[in-house]
């Protein structure tokens, strides 16, 4: 009988090894990237619980919270790029750390804010201070796990979006009303608490997630081995397609289709995000609120369930285009059914469009994930979710700009709806089929050597 001797001269199957890595890797790794994707999402999107308040109290109109909560991402556009290259030399643990408690601390800081001036320059300097985290972790992720595995990692990673909204959507409800406490405003309260919190998770960014699989004790050899094979395999892959150099990615006509892509997803995603609250509390005719958090709660908790499911099976049938086209047609079929139904009938739709914006997502991530390696997806990744993410400076100013024009409060619902046909029509030209890695890799170079028992 055959047994695989591994390298510690532990019998051992190399593609057993390599699943015990990616169990391991995603046990250890994956709660705490969520933790931090809650954290961030919470502080971009927070102000959309606070938009009534920030209307009456300090006197910030429509059009301006429009381009305060738009403006974060030019800040966030312009030190995306160099951030994400210095993550790749200095390491995931220390440069994810700095970004959390320097976007924490901002984000305290719109407690101060006392018009439309201060409102625009806080968001501003948060966009820059949270530059580099998103694109940061989704090179992590191509650290840690191989393609075959990567949808699925990036599907849990984006769990933090929908719970952001999910817990933070009644938890920043409920803080509003500590209204007038220690004599301060209750949306005082909730970006001072919020932010905190997320430069606490920052300070502990540094005690718990490791750079690479070599560094860590609780990764046995012949796992780290397995785990070492597939992952160079693709590197190797990336480099004979000539796509391992930042200048690479420059160059190649995909990367501008995937950020024209992402450019329309961020349309719909940050369009829906921000008046979320404010649409859930005209349906119900009541102010923002606890219960309003609460209701706006509701299409998070279908993403989630969704995204636990859609990118698995798309991941297991290699079928991402097509995976990802449905998420697009239930975002664009979500939020025109919501911009014309009944309350209960709009939540409904709105359900099916939060579920397409965060599944679209996550099997988004694995086009580029799949095409780029090195400096070139450090790189790569970052001009795609920089100058994608424009489009949620975009989204608020857009859709305020059509509510006013056509003096109707669903124009804006449906240049959202035509930015996710524009993204379907865009998708046409992606890869049917994703990269497969792992069985050819650990076929060719084997962990170990046979002995004849």
């Amino acid at each position: 009988m055959a047994d695989v001797i591994g390298m510690a001269g532990v019998p051992v199957n190399g593609s057993l090894a390599l699943g015990r890595a990616v169990s391991k890797a995603r046990l250890r790794l994956m709660p705490f990237l969520i933790l931090m994707y809650m954290m961030a999402f919470l502080d971009r999107s927070n102000v959309g619980i606070a938009k009534q308040a920030l209307h009456g109290q300090v006197g910030i109109s429509e059009g301006m919270f429009a381009l305060g909560a738009g403006i974060f991402f030019v800040g966030y556009a312009m030190f995306e790029v160099p951030s994400n290259l210095i993550l790749h030399r200095v390491g995931a643990r220390v440069w994810l750390a700095r970004i959390m408690i320097s976007w924490g601390i901002v984000a305290a800081c719109t407690m101060f804010v006392t018009g439309a001036t201060s409102f625009v320059i806080v968001r501003l300097l948060l966009g820059l201070a949270e530059a580099g985290f998103f694109p940061g972790v989704i090179l992590y992720l191509t650290y840690w796990f191989p393609p075959e595995n990567r949808g699925q990692m990036l599907g849990m990673f984006y769990f933090g979006y929908p719970l952001a909204l999910v817990i933070g959507g009644p938890v920043s409800g409920a803080l509003l009303g500590l209204e007038g406490w220690l004599g301060l405003a209750g949306w005082q309260w909730m970006f001072l608490i919020e932010g905190i919190l997320a430069a606490l998770v920052g300070v502990l960014t540094l005690f718990v997630l490791p750079d690479r699989p070599a560094e860590v004790a609780w990764l046995e050899p012949e796992e780290k081995a397995a785990l070492s094979v597939v992952l160079t395999r693709e590197l190797g892959e990336k480099a004979d397609d000539g796509s391992g150099t930042f200048a690479s990615a420059l160059r190649d006509v995909r990367l501008l289709q995937y950020v024209l892509i992402y450019f329309l997803m961020q349309i719909c995603s940050y369009g829906v995000v921000f008046y979320l609250p404010d649409q859930v509390s005209r349906l119900l005719g009541v102010k923002i609120g606890f219960l309003v958090g609460l209701v706006s709660a509701i299409p998070w908790v279908c993403a989630i369930i969704f995204t636990a499911i859609w990118p698995v099976i798309s991941q297991r049938l290699n079928l991402p285009r097509l995976f990802f086209q449905v998420c697009l047609v239930l975002i664009v079929g979500g939020i025109l059914v919501s911009a014309h139904s009944a309350p209960f009938v709009a939540i409904v739709a709105l359900c099916f469009a939060a579920s397409g914006i965060i599944a679209c997502q996550a099997i988004f991530w694995t086009f580029p994930t799949d095409r780029f390696a090195g400096l070139a997806a450090a790189g790569g990744i970052a001009v795609i979710n920089s100058i994608g993410n424009l489009g949620g400076f975009v989204a608020p100013n857009l859709r305020a700009a059509a509510d006013r024009i056509f003096h109707s409060q669903t124009a804006g619902l449906h240049t959202l709806a035509i930015a996710g046909a524009c993204a379907l029509l865009a998708t046409l030209l992606l890869p049917a089929r994703g990269r497969r890695v792992a069985e050819v890799a650990l076929r060719d170079q084997p962990i170990g050597r046979r002995r004849q028992a």
